[in-house]
């Protein structure tokens, strides 16, 4: 197995949790949220998929698919184009509404786009500086397991908020 592999399996497991979490359910179920404070489904999917969107385009030199690819303009939230909803308080939260094949066409598109990038590197890509913000530097390598990491509990916690929703039917 190759890093491109390793890369390749872990994005594509984020795109199976993704896949389990939204199938079947009702816009009301996606845009649900346990409490005032929690997350829906809607907005956990939409974060996980904008951060690799945001983050792999950055990384690939190419652009966003949210902003390249219209999917923006069908999303249609009240909230800057650049938004990926790091920080996001409650009302910011509440304000992310899809319906699942929506949030499963952009995150399909997006895990294109991640593919098509990490099948391509090699063990000597991974090495590249690509953040000097941080002491150490942050490399591609590790920039690629910290979205993976990130998405991957994001999907966990949507796929907790479709159990409790489940349990409430």
């Amino acid at each position: 197995m190759t890093s491109a592999d390793l890369l390749t399996d872990g994005f594509g497991r984020i795109r199976e949790i993704v896949e389990e979490v939204l199938d079947g359910l009702t816009t009301a179920e996606v845009t649900s949220r346990l409490d005032g404070q929690a997350n829906s489904i809607a907005w956990l999917v939409w974060h996980l998929t904008r951060v690799q969107d945001d983050h792999i385009a950055d990384v690939a030199g190419t652009e966003q698919a949210w902003t390249s690819s219209g999917w923006a303009e069908r999303f249609a939230l009240p909230l800057e184009v650049s938004d990926t909803g790091y920080g996001h308080g409650p009302d910011q939260v509440a304000a992310v509404t899809a319906d699942a094949e929506l949030l499963r066409a952009y995150h399909d598109a997006v895990c294109l786009n991640t593919l098509q990038f990490v099948r391509r590197l090699t063990d000597a890509d991974l090495d590249r500086v690509v953040d000097e913000r941080w002491d150490p530097p942050v490399t591609l390598g590790v920039r690629l397991v910290s979205v993976i990491a990130d998405d991957l509990q994001h999907g966990g916690q949507a796929a907790y908020v479709r159990g409790v929703l489940e349990r409430r039917r």
